[in-house]
């Protein structure tokens, strides 16, 4: 996971200067913005006193200690060292000391991190990341389990049948709206191939195994962490360290959407205007009360999920059928992909070539609806977070009234 870059946060999180506490891949960083607009990304403690970075001052270039004084750039040099210089004119103590730091780049909204071996590979320029065409919305969650534990839901269509289906009407009987339906007409038969840029992409076919034909075509995961969604969203899971993963849901809006949502935001969207809501993690609470108005919306049915199988999923225990065939693939994709690393080689989707890397299309034919809509009209909240997103919250005040916006979702 090293040779990839990965979003640490989103751009809006620090939109001017200052700093950000940042874990990713096991490591705890501090994320800067200095006051001419740069972001840095540096370990945590201070290589003199080990004061904490997160409450360094940004300065023009770089970022400087509260403890001492000492000012690094985004390289991890230490430029100056107030009180040496004073007592000791000419000093070359500061040439002899650096602070870890890694290289850090903004894109779509997001700020990425690159944390592996030199020389880096670029960072990828996916289409929904630059196409200025687009106008872009932010979700962000901190998920108590292993990365994945995450990702593997991208993989694992037999489940949007019982846990989008029916989990949904139980839901909904627990939280006194029987009234309320949600149709999911789960595939029957599912197969899976990796593609270009190692897109499993899932086939499903009406009738039983072999019978019938191709029904829709899904291209969930780019490898490693991409899920793009129906609805041409993503969902990004990114490593922490073993036991938490950071969910971001990237939502993009063309001419089309943003026709029947109301949005008005002119195009293109500064990265630092992207917007960013936090969603909430269902859990148990101490009495052991289940959060059912946390569970009426896809997201909330698939964290809890991934979570209750524990910090780390004790996988001997496990009894794969005949619909976990992406699972089974994505775990085998996983390991060769480990084992060309291993021999010194680079692992797919880190690109090289600046010319190739100014617009990868990742449009592997437009997969169908793949799930039902409630009957009716309205704003459709259940797929992905958006019960939560300020613009799907703010389409539905606008079409359904507020009153919809305390019911629960179907």
């Amino acid at each position: 996971m090293r040779r990839y870059w990965h979003p640490i946060a989103a751009s809006a999180q620090l939109p001017q200067h200052g700093t950000r506490p940042v874990r990713i891949l096991g490591e705890s960083l501090v994320l800067y913005r200095d006051r001419s607009g740069r972001l840095g990304l540096v370990e945590e403690h201070c290589p003199h006193r080990r004061g904490g970075m997160v409450f360094g001052i940004p300065e023009e270039a770089g970022i400087r200690c509260a403890y001492h004084g000492w000012l690094f750039d985004g390289t991890g040099r230490c430029l100056e060292q107030p009180y040496e210089e004073i007592v000791e004119p000419g000093s070359t103590f500061k040439d002899r000391v650096r602070i870890g730091a890694y290289r850090v780049e903004e894109l779509g909204g997001l700020i990425f991190a690159y944390l592996g071996p030199e020389p880096a590979p670029l960072l990828p320029r996916w289409d929904f990341f630059v196409d200025e065409g687009l106008i872009r919305e932010i979700g962000v969650a901190v998920i108590p389990c292993n990365w994945l534990q995450c990702i593997e839901n991208g993989v694992d269509g037999s489940h949007v049948m019982n846990l989008h289906g029916r989990l949904s009407k139980y839901v909904l009987e627990r939280l006194g709206r029987p009234d309320l339906r949600r149709d999911i007409r789960g595939p029957n038969s599912l197969w899976w191939e990796v593609y270009e840029f190692g897109v499993l992409r899932c086939h499903t076919r009406g009738g039983r195994p072999g019978e019938g034909e191709p029904v829709a075509v899904r291209a969930p995961i780019i490898f490693p962490y991409l899920d793009r969604q129906p609805d041409d969203s993503m969902q990004i899971r990114v490593p922490m360290d073993d036991t938490h993963t950071l969910h971001i849901w990237y939502y993009t809006f063309g001419a089309e959407g943003r026709a029947e949502l109301g949005i008005q935001e002119e195009l293109p969207q500064e990265s630092r205007r992207v917007p960013v809501h936090e969603v909430p993690v269902p859990k148990l609470d101490e009495a052991g009360k289940i959060p059912w108005e946390l569970l009426d919306n896809n997201s909330g049915q698939d964290l809890v999920m991934w979570h209750s199988q524990g910090n780390i999923a004790d996988r001997t225990e496990e009894h794969l059928g005949r619909g976990d065939g992406g699972v089974i693939l994505f775990r085998k994709f996983l390991e060769e992909q480990i084992k060309i690393v291993e021999e010194g080689g680079a692992p797919i989707n880190t690109f090289r070539d600046p010319e190739a890397n100014r617009f990868i299309d990742t449009t592997v034919g437009k997969p169908e609806e793949f799930f039902a809509r409630l009957s009716g009209s309205g704003v459709n909240r259940t797929l992905g977070a958006r019960k939560y997103s300020p613009v799907y919250r703010e389409a539905t005040r606008r079409i359904e009234g507020e009153k919809a916006l305390s019911r629960p979702i179907s």
